[in-house]
């Protein structure tokens, strides 16, 4: 082969990858009345306005999406009437004391560097003033203050990326459900219903749902599925894929309890294209259970 047609293939190669992911756009006024549009008019279950922190912080990747996340989610908390928006971004968002004020957290794309993967220590960083020591134990009681909110009764959605917030922490992969091994490269996924009677897919109708996405590989505590899986993808419909899957079904989804409190996760999506009723009103749903409201089994399945 000679030079000229090797480089033309290797361009042909990247133009297709590059091609296969979503391209990030701004946020109109167009796209507002889209989703204004598109999102539920009224809760699933009739329930006192709830208090939503939005955590939209990252030290990491920067994914194009979080800023569209928080517009649809004060969106779809004005247009539902289910609950309150508060965005935040500074660290000691995590003291004690302000946790209390809310009925759930949602982790907006907040992820962290690598390989370290300790968001709390990666903002502490920021503050020039504090030396090693101090940034190791503030980092672990920011950790630890997140988990004991939860498990004292509090809700946490993580959306996307954020579930590498505390990535190599297995307590927190625990009470998460897993945590990030890595991801292929997006492509267009059909995600199906694990149990479609269950009440939080009832969105998807028994279609499931199709998009194009990061496959998202889990690792840690996501062996021993200690959560109610709610989507999954099929291992042998994805390409890319590094090493052997045990499991042809690959969950991307699910819902969990944690000690008192409850835990959604959501992998769907990396793309602001995905936003379609369907998946709005999966997100409203996993509000309202996060929060309490919405009743549910989610019972984990365990290892199989």
């Amino acid at each position: 082969m000679n030079k000229i047609a090797s480089t033309f293939l290797i361009l042909l190669f990247a133009v297709t990858i590059y091609a296969q992911g979503q391209q990030p756009f701004d946020i109109d006024d167009e796209w507002l009345a889209k989703i204004e549009s598109i999102a539920p008019s009224k809760p699933t279950v009739k329930a006192e306005v709830r208090n939503i922190l939005v955590f939209s912080q990252h030290t990491g990747f920067n994914h194009w999406t979080i800023p569209h996340n928080n517009e649809m989610l004060k969106i779809m908390a004005k247009k539902s009437g289910a609950f309150n928006v508060t965005i935040a971004k500074d660290v000691d968002t995590f003291e004690k004391d302000n946790l209390k004020q809310y009925d759930a957290i949602i982790l907006n794309n907040s992820n962290p560097t690598g390989p370290e993967r300790n968001l709390f220590a990666d903002l502490l960083k920021q503050n020039s003033s504090l030396d090693d020591n101090t940034i190791t134990k503030l980092a672990a009681q920011y950790e630890n203050n997140l988990m004991d909110y939860v498990a004292q009764g509090g809700g946490l959605m993580i959306m996307h990326g954020a579930i590498t917030v505390q990535n190599n922490s297995m307590p927190f992969s625990q009470m998460t459900g897993g945590s990030f091994d890595y991801h292929p490269r997006q492509q267009e996924m059909h995600l199906k219903e694990v149990d479609p009677k269950h009440p939080m897919v009832q969105a998807f109708k028994s279609k499931g749902f199709v998009h194009t996405d990061e496959p998202y590989v889990f690792k840690n505590a996501y062996a021993d599925y200690n959560f109610r899986p709610l989507l999954y993808i099929e291992a042998d419909k994805i390409e890319g894929l590094r090493k052997e899957v045990i499991e042809n079904t690959m969950y991307v989804a699910w819902i969990k309890k944690h000690g008192q409190g409850r835990v959604f996760y959501s992998s769907p999506s990396h793309n602001a294209q995905s936003m379609n009723p369907e998946l709005l009103q999966f997100f409203l749903d996993g509000i309202q259970y996060v929060a309490g409201d919405l009743k549910c089994d989610d019972s984990p399945i365990g290892k199989k």
